[in-house]
């Protein structure tokens, strides 16, 4: 059985990683692309690596007939996918790759978005998209809202710690280091190559990055009681990727074994022997989850270390894979893609 998908902001660098992953997908077919300010355009024009396909042509969402979709994979601005999903059919699936549907409490949404949510009764409806921890809630879901890539990478690193008890709650640092197409597509000063490259720097820091509410909410919940962590990002000029550093106190055999029992079926997270650690060359342009663990010489304090694709892993695979449990797919159909190396 094929499947119809839609792509809402198809112009975006989320929009074409999922028309990449899709062009090979044995059970998905494209057949309508939005892009509003492009409506017209062909996919070849704002794309020129994706000429080879035989794409839809760049439509307004209000165009779109959703009576021939089966999914709708929505790579839209934060703010704007609230807006256009609420105003969608009832009985249509769909992924959200933006930050509207992530966190649950409408209250937590405003604190750190800056504004009232605009469909608080969708946003008790979605299911968080972290696929390997919400499997079930997904395969029946109408509605999943994809993590930010930022805290899936962190959350990868440390759920399974929670879970098995083997750290201190109160001593969790992450640092990371993340890929400038994190930032999206448009146009901005800082991104600009002279003032990007051969350098980097951290940003919103001090608790001030939105991911923060995905982690206070996924990791209080998995503790039952309240758990935050100091967090730093920085931007790196690298195209893609992601690698997190997470400084914990705990045992380090013993959380590299928690790491590895909870991930050792898992067919995109792997667990590196211990003392390894990842690179983020070594994920590029895939779906796959690369960690690392590393005893410090203070005894008992760890390094781990998490890598993704920000693009793939981070956002569109992830996207993937959990609209593949939503339409009863093979959960890797489309995704077994190995890294782009070098």
């Amino acid at each position: 059985m094929t499947h119809r998908i839609a792509i809402l902001g198809a112009s975006g660098y989320t929009g074409a990683e999922l028309v990449r992953l899709i062009s090979t997908h044995p059970s998905m077919r494209i057949v309508a692309l939005s892009g509003d300010r492009k409506a017209g355009m062909a996919m070849a024009e704002v794309f020129p690596f994706l000429r080879h396909l035989d794409l839809p042509v760049l439509q307004k969402i209000e165009e779109i007939d959703f009576s021939n979709v089966d999914l709708a994979f929505c790579a839209l601005p934060h703010a704007t996918s609230q807006a256009v999903i609420s105003q969608l059919p009832r009985d249509l699936k769909i992924v959200d790759l933006s930050a509207d549907f992530r966190l649950r409490d409408p209250a937590e949404y405003e604190k750190w978005y800056g504004k009232p949510h605009a469909a608080v009764e969708m946003q008790a409806e979605a299911v968080y998209g972290l696929t390997e921890f919400y499997r079930d809630e997904i395969r029946n879901a109408r509605l999943v809202a994809g993590t930010g890539c930022n805290a899936a990478t962190g959350q990868y690193a440390v759920r399974p710690l929670i879970e098995a008890g083997v750290i201190d709650l109160d001593e969790i640092v992450m640092d990371l280091k993340a890929g400038v197409s994190g930032a999206g597509r448009s146009l901005k000063e800082n991104l600009l190559h002279a003032e990007l490259s051969e350098g980097t720097n951290a940003y919103s820091a001090g608790g001030k990055h939105r991911h923060l509410g995905e982690f206070d909410q996924e990791f209080s919940r998995l503790a039952g009681r309240p758990v935050l962590i100091q967090f730093t990002p920085h931007l790196v000029p690298m195209n893609r990727g992601i690698l997190a550093d997470v400084y914990v106190r705990g045992e380090p055999q013993a959380i590299y074994k928690a790491l590895a029992n909870r991930y050792g079926d898992e067919p995109f997270i792997h667990v590196l022997p211990f003392g390894t650690l990842p690179s983020s060359h070594d994920v590029r342009g895939s779906n796959h989850v690369h960690i690392g663990v590393v005893g410090d010489r203070i005894p008992g304090r760890a390094l781990v270390v998490a890598t993704l694709d920000n693009l793939c892993k981070g956002s569109s695979g992830q996207a993937m894979q959990n609209a593949n449990l939503m339409l009863g797919i093979e959960e890797t159909a489309g995704l077994m893609l190995a890294p782009v190396f070098p």
